[in-house]
């Protein structure tokens, strides 16, 4: 038989599983309803309760960290799609890239436009934080090799990656941190230098 949800249990099971997949360990009630804007923890038990009864949740009792992700062959995903998270961007003074996926995102197809090549990137460091972006957070990255002005995106110069403002200007081009403290970053002719894609949006999880 198949076994629906609401759009709200969606929303909180996919949160449940990015936030196990990101941090190893799963979100206390208190946490989900503070994502959700649920003000009591039995609004959030009710929804956990569902998605226990339909086979998406496991909970072990007497505690508020054993939500575990029961996986069934169900077909409420078909409107998300599983994106990697690829290393860690550096938004501060960059740091060498890690080419290795950590682990897959959960995210709803309308957010990325339908698009299916989009990845993941963990921000590192506070060279970001007046376009509100911080460290930890989780970076939607649209992979193009061009960017207009202003545009946050991901570079590469040489084997580091960094997340910074685009500017370009009399064909000459700039990465622009949003903090005071940080300096742009300058690009010179002989800089190996690339764009790595375009900033699509930021998820955060408060813990």
């Amino acid at each position: 038989m198949k076994k629906t949800l609401t759009d709200r249990q969606k929303e909180i099971y996919n949160f449940i599983k990015n936030f196990i997949e990101l941090n190893g360990y799963p979100p206390t009630y208190r946490e989900i309803g503070f994502e959700f804007s649920i003000s009591s923890t039995f609004g959030v038990k009710r929804h956990i309760d569902a998605l226990i009864k339909k086979g998406f949740l496991n909970i072990a009792e007497n505690s508020s960290r054993t939500l575990s992700i029961n996986e069934p062959d169900h077909n409420f995903t078909s409107d998300t799609v599983e994106i990697p998270i690829v290393g860690r961007v550096a938004a501060g003074q960059p740091i060498l890239a890690e080419e290795n996926v950590e682990g897959t995102f959960s995210i709803h197809k309308s957010l990325i436009n339908g698009k299916s090549d989009c990845f993941a990137l963990r921000v590192k460091g506070d060279s970001m934080i007046n376009a509100g972006i911080f460290e930890g957070d989780v970076v939607i990255v649209n992979p193009q090799k061009d960017a207009h002005n202003g545009e946050i995106i991901v570079a590469l110069l040489g084997n580091e990656a960094t997340l910074k403002r685009f500017e370009r200007k009399n064909n000459k081009i700039a990465l622009v941190p949003e903090n005071e403290k940080y300096d742009k970053i300058r690009i010179k002719k002989d800089d190996d230098f690339s764009i790595v894609g375009k900033a699509l949006g930021v998820f955060r999880w408060y813990n």
